[in-house]
């Protein structure tokens, strides 16, 4: 792994732009022909891209539970437990409050109706990933969830089955993303389309945002690690953890100490020897990632903020009111960002490529819908009527400064 100095890292923490505009070219007669022919040009496409060979998208999930092994099932189970109750700590409240004499303004909370999450299914399956963007849905109150998954392996089907997700729609890439954007005659349309993928599904996001709502448009993985000294055992294992995923996936760890970085260094170089998942992971380390010696910590946060990395992981919660922009923070020693990926309770489902800037991960608010409310007596409306009138008429909107007027004459 390289070792730099802050001032070379600018090329390291200037990402690589994504190749959408190379996977929206490809994807464009994808989303076209799925509008245009549904269901016939979905099975195409699946056939064609997954191997799909039967002849029926919707694959149910009824028994898929039991045929779990007791391990796996305990740990779906664990996960959705700490999922659910993170998510139903993050529900807004509905409330009603009389503000001013006769003005009563208020809120109330309602679900989505129809909402779908991308399962990848490819390199790595993620049935974590149902956890993540199922359970949340529920705690919304959402009525329909779907779920698209291509080639579903039983881990995917019995977290589903577990969750009392019915049915898995066996697509993927950009021909889910149209289905569920347009709806066919199998698969519904939804109003929101959340979860990973890879870059033909965030092309398709992309293109279809607007049509569908979307959480994020996502990009290769990545972690900043801040730290000043601690167990490099520990930091090459989480950089390791992170370049497995993808190699466009990065590990950036910012520290003051070349003791520490030379030894997290020999330390990953130790680790890659055993590590099933080294081809991939290798590569992630030698192109993407590095230790990047600063000043101090002070220069590591607003690095990292300049950054606004998916992970975030930081020595102490002391740093934590430094911290602008990220899409989730592991603090201290114990808090591996495998925590985070599985077991601990918020979501894995985070903003890449910088889009920490201007929103966190997927939560309970990405199901629901806030509505404002509000309600006038006939004396507040004629205390507001001046203010009301003045402005509609400063903008030439004659009707509106009119109906407020009908009703105080």
């Amino acid at each position: 792994m390289r070792i730099l100095e802050s001032k070379q890292a600018q090329e390291l923490l200037a990402r690589r732009a994504a190749r959408l505009a190379e996977a929206e070219a490809v994807v464009r007669p994808i989303l076209e022909a799925v509008r245009e022919r549904g269901d016939a040009a979905v099975l195409e496409y699946a056939r064609k891209f997954d191997g799909f060979a039967g002849a029926e998208l919707r694959q149910p999930t009824a028994g898929a539970a039991a045929r779990l092994s007791p391990e796996f099932r305990c740990a779906i189970e664990t996960a959705a437990a700490n999922v659910r109750t993170y998510a139903q700590k993050q529900m807004p409240r509905e409330w009603s409050e009389e503000i001013r004499p006769g003005i009563r303004l208020g809120q109330i909370v309602r679900p989505l109706d129809t909402v779908a999450a991308y399962i990848p299914s490819g390199r790595y399956p993620l049935p974590s990933t149902i956890v993540m963007t199922v359970v949340p849905a529920q705690v919304a109150g959402v009525p329909n969830i779907c779920i698209a998954s291509p080639r579903s392996p039983l881990e995917v089907l019995g977290a589903a089955d577990l969750l009392g997700i019915p049915h898995v729609f066996q697509i993927g890439g950009a021909q889910a993303i149209a289905a569920f954007a347009y709806g066919t005659e199998t698969v519904p349309r939804a109003d929101r389309i959340v979860g990973p993928g890879n870059i033909y599904v965030a092309a398709a996001k992309k293109l279809l945002a607007g049509e569908v709502g979307i959480d994020f448009i996502a990009g290769p993985t990545e972690i900043l690690i801040v730290a000043e000294d601690g167990d490099p055992r520990h930091l090459a294992a989480d950089m390791l953890a992170q370049a497995e995923h993808d190699t466009d996936a990065s590990a950036v760890l910012l520290t003051p100490s070349r003791r520490l970085a030379e030894a997290v260094a020999a330390e990953i170089e130790r680790q890659l020897a055993t590590l099933p998942t080294a081809a991939v992971a290798r590569q992630a380390i030698e192109r993407n990632s590095a230790a990047v010696l600063v000043t101090g910590i002070e220069e590591a946060i607003e690095l990292a903020n300049r950054f606004a990395p998916e992970h975030l992981s930081i020595p102490d919660a002391a740093l934590l009111s430094k911290v602008r922009h990220a899409g989730s923070v592991f603090v201290g020693p114990f808090s591996p960002e495998a925590a985070g990926d599985y077991a601990a309770g918020p979501n894995h489902v985070l903003p890449t490529g910088g889009a920490a800037r201007i929103r966190g991960g997927l939560s309970v608010m990405d199901y629901l819908k806030v509505i404002s409310v509000q309600e006038l007596t006939p004396d507040a409306l004629a205390a507001l009527a001046p203010a009301i009138t003045a402005l509609a008429r400063a903008e030439g909107l004659e009707a509106h400064a009119r109906s407020v007027e009908e009703r105080i004459r």
